[in-house]
């Protein structure tokens, strides 16, 4: 069991900044204002779980899987209700997710970048996962979004005989340019303006700085590489646009 007493000082930080996002969202006015601290919580309750949980499983393949297919069932989930949610767009963003994610992972461990262990394999694939989440998340919103600014041209285009697909082509580049922003930044800035969770959490296990670069090269490719086929493959499923889609 942890000592209660060490984690005062952790717990009382965690309070203070959740206590900080509240106060200065509240006072903006900001809708939903209290949703970044519940994240916090439920971040906090999240950890806490899965901390006791991995102690003993850690080494188990069967249990890693599973682990692995439990949070990529979340992601999935945590994805499809942010674009709205029904069991149809459920499947498209799962496949289009699971594509990036095992090709990804496929690559990393099959040429021997990284060791195929219970370990590694759920460092990679839990921080592939989870950026995939991410980046169908900003793919799919930022695709809605754009047909339904640019409404006009993608009805002119259909009116013209254009294909659905053909008639939403310029947003759904955007789309898939917009959603890799995030992972595209934090990949070139590695090292200058930040320092990735994965590089400090290698060094802190005790690699060497040179092993937890590499290990943090890979990381970041194979959330690039994963990102961009989630991407364009989830925006190739939403592209059959036919009418006004509805305000996500």
């Amino acid at each position: 069991m942890p000592d209660l007493a060490a984690l005062a000082p952790t717990l009382a930080a965690i309070a203070i900044l959740a206590a900080l996002t509240v106060g200065i969202l509240w006072g903006s006015r900001t809708p939903s204002y209290l949703s970044p601290a519940l994240a916090i919580l439920r971040g906090v309750l999240q950890l806490a779980v899965i901390s006791l949980v991995l102690g003993g499983v850690i080494t188990s393949p069967a249990w890693v899987g599973l682990a692995l297919l439990v949070m990529f069932s979340v992601a999935s989930v945590t994805a499809t209700r942010r674009l709205t949610w029904s069991w149809r767009r459920f499947a498209v963003v799962a496949a289009t997710m699971a594509a990036g994610i095992l090709v990804t992972v496929a690559i990393v461990f099959g040429t021997g970048a990284i060791e195929f262990s219970p370990r590694y394999a759920l460092a990679v694939g839990g921080i592939v996962i989870g950026n995939s989440m991410t980046i169908a998340t900003l793919a799919g919103r930022r695709f809605v979004e754009a047909v339904l600014e640019q409404w006009d041209q993608v009805e002119g285009w259909l009116a013209l005989g254009a294909t659905p697909r053909q008639a939403t082509l310029s947003q759904a580049r955007q789309a898939v340019h917009s959603a890799l922003i995030p992972a595209t930044d934090q990949t070139k800035t590695t090292g200058l303006v930040t320092l990735p969770g994965a590089f400090v959490g290698a060094i802190f296990g005790g690699a060497s700085p040179l092993e937890a670069g590499r290990f943090q090269v890979v990381v970041l490719a194979s959330i690039m590489a994963a990102g961009s086929i989630t991407a364009v493959a989830l925006i190739r499923s939403l592209g059959n646009v036919t009418v006004r889609p509805d305000p996500l």
